[in-house]
């Protein structure tokens, strides 16, 4: 029965790394259908989204199934929990994704992105899929001080954000309105699934130290992450 219900568990974390890997290559995949025109792309990035929601379903139901069946304490509980809220997470990472696809739809079969700025929206794009990755990675291995890596990492996506809007703001501005919509709409995407990303992050190590991020010394998170029992928790009997 526990090896049953420590395989539930398990199933619940699988469908969360994949979750971040299928939203990682979805915003990479979105950014080259968006700086190419390439529409079959675009439409593949927007369709494949309902993986994401129906990987997001299923844990949920896993999920329920658990806390009414066995009643969870302690780290299972905070597993299950934290579990859901990351599932949302990456849920909301997959339909960010699908706008910049969107963004590349309804331009075809031009560029939504002036080319002066396509080298600072493909760096945010593969940015973007770098933050996910390592985010997935911490899933799997509950490396808090990887974890905690990612908040310096998003610095550079705030940069990037920034450097829009310098664009955006300057008297030079030569592309139109409507072309400024479209950029702005596209920098606030990439920010905001970077944000989650972080946010993926920082749940796991509330996951495997009881704290919030803002709260860790950085010397006890590489402790805690050493700790963390990767595959059973410290409920198991």
């Amino acid at each position: 029965m526990r090896d049953a219900y420590h395989e539930e568990l398990d199933s619940i974390s699988e469908n969360l790394v994949e979750m971040a890997r299928l939203v990682g290559s979805a915003i990479g995949r979105a950014t080259t259908a968006m700086l190419d025109a390439d529409l079959n792309l675009a439409e593949s990035v927007i369709a494949n989204d309902d993986k994401v929601d129906d990987l997001q379903r299923q844990l949920e139901t896993r999920a329920i199934q658990l806390l009414a069946r066995q009643q969870p304490v302690a780290t299972d509980l905070r597993i299950v929990v934290t579990s859901l809220r990351m599932s949302a997470d990456l849920e909301r990472s997959g339909d960010l994704a699908q706008h910049v696809a969107k963004v590349a739809r309804l331009r075809f079969p031009q560029s939504a992105v002036p080319r002066d700025l396509q080298a600072t929206i493909l760096e945010m794009g593969q940015l973007a899929q770098r933050l996910m990755a390592k985010a997935a990675e911490v899933i799997v291995t509950k490396d808090v001080d990887l974890a905690l890596q990612l908040e310096q990492d998003d610095d550079k996506m705030d940069d990037l954000h920034r450097t829009l809007f310098q664009h955006l703001m300057d008297d030079r501005w030569k592309h139109g309105i409507e072309t400024a919509v479209d950029v702005t709409l596209l920098g606030r995407y990439y920010e905001r699934f970077a944000d989650h990303a972080v946010s993926v992050a920082r749940r796991v190590v509330y996951l495997v130290t009881g704290d919030y991020a803002d709260e860790i010394d950085p010397a006890a998170a590489v402790q805690a992450s050493t700790q963390a029992a990767p595959a059973k928790s410290a409920d198991a009997s």
